[in-house]
């Protein structure tokens, strides 16, 4: 077998990152995307060759005043061992989300290509976090009425919004927030939501507290724009109004601010264990677009 060379690409060497055949049954090509519209760096683009070939690949992504990528994007592969070789010599870092069709377990070729990447990454380091729901609202699934349950305030105090953010983090059904809170506490978990929320380009004061009529916080709602498209960036109870069907309200609330900031599409997500999430987000109308494996 003659060696193997790993490297970035370099600048005006994004087709090299299409030579590897792919047939596109899982990750961001099954849905359409292409690497060439991802605002990809070369540098944290690197591919493995064998004989000149491209037999693995990967594409870290991060936003534009990022210092170090956020998430691994694409990562696809001919060859097994060059796709582990490769992630474990790339410098770079970061959460693994597969993007996979919702019946990803029932055709034998789309498991297969979803497996083998999950065994690859597994050998490279990582570990599987979660699977989860990934949904994207369209004006042609229509939006119910505001229920007229709550009141619904901004706040811009950020110690308010990380005490509200610290009694939603306790019982938590969501595998992020309970890996931090194991590993590093409620504070850092309540810290680690509001700075991806401040991290969005939307405006703060979109965020809205929610309370009841008799002025008891229920929880919050934080539409927001990703560096890609509007997202529904935070639904969260805190403990004592939770079985009320709240959130209900509030991601209610987030989908008519979204629509009211011209969004003709709104992404969300939630973890497919976090049943009562899942049925809210069905219940308003959200359909799935894809599942989600997140390995870190």
């Amino acid at each position: 077998m003659t060696d193997l060379v790993i490297r970035p690409l370099e600048a005006g060497e994004a087709h090299f990152f299409e030579y590897l055949p792919d047939p596109g049954s899982v990750g961001f090509a099954a849905f359409g995307d292409a690497y060439a519209r991802g605002d990809y760096r070369p540098e944290w683009t690197w591919i493995a060759l064998r004989d000149d070939v491209v037999v693995a690949r990967a594409a870290w992504w991060a936003g534009p005043d990022d210092p170090a990528p956020l998430v691994l994007d694409w990562f696809d592969f001919t060859d097994f061992d060059a796709a582990v070789a490769l992630l474990k010599t790339a410098p770079l870092h970061a959460e693994y989300n597969l993007r996979l069709p919702s019946d990803w377990r029932d055709d034998p070729a789309t498991r297969e290509a979803a497996e083998s990447r999950m065994a690859a990454a597994t050998a490279a380091g990582l570990t599987f976090l979660v699977e989860r729901f990934t949904y994207r609202w369209t004006p042609d699934n229509g939006v119910p009425d505001r229920p007229g349950r709550l009141e619904f305030h901004p706040e811009p105090d950020d110690a308010k919004i990380l005490d509200v953010f610290r009694r939603i983090h306790v019982d938590s059904l969501d595998a992020h927030v309970r890996k931090t809170v194991a590993e590093s506490g409620l504070d850092a978990a309540a810290q680690e939501d509001l700075d991806c929320l401040l991290w969005m380009p939307s405006p703060r004061d979109w965020w809205r507290l929610a309370y009841t009529g008799d002025g008891d916080l229920v929880g919050i709602t934080a539409p927001c724009h990703h560096h890609t498209s509007p997202v529904v960036g935070y639904i969260g109870v805190v403990p004592e109004q939770r079985g009320h069907d709240y959130s209900y309200d509030l991601l209610v609330e987030a989908t008519h601010l979204l629509i009211g900031h011209g969004a003709e599409q709104i992404v969300a997500g939630t973890d497919c264990g976090n049943l009562p999430m899942a049925a809210t987000f069905a219940k308003v109308g959200y359909p799935v677009r894809y599942i989600r494996i997140d390995m870190v």
